[in-house]
């Protein structure tokens, strides 16, 4: 499993080559599943509740 937080077309400002980015894409979705995901983030939400003090630092 892979998790990401950046869209598959933002991915050419990670790779800086479209060329790559493309060719990374390709493999990891080639025979995959793709599972979009629009939820909020779960570690921002505690890193909030962290900071207002609602919740313990581990």
């Amino acid at each position: 499993m892979i998790t990401s937080k950046i869209a598959f077309s933002k991915w050419e400002n990670i790779f800086k080559d479209p060329m790559l980015a493309a060719a990374a894409i390709d493999s990891l979705i080639h025979h995959c599943t793709v599972i979009e995901l629009n939820i909020p983030s779960y570690r921002i939400e505690q890193a909030r509740k962290r900071k207002e003090g609602k919740i313990k630092n581990k």
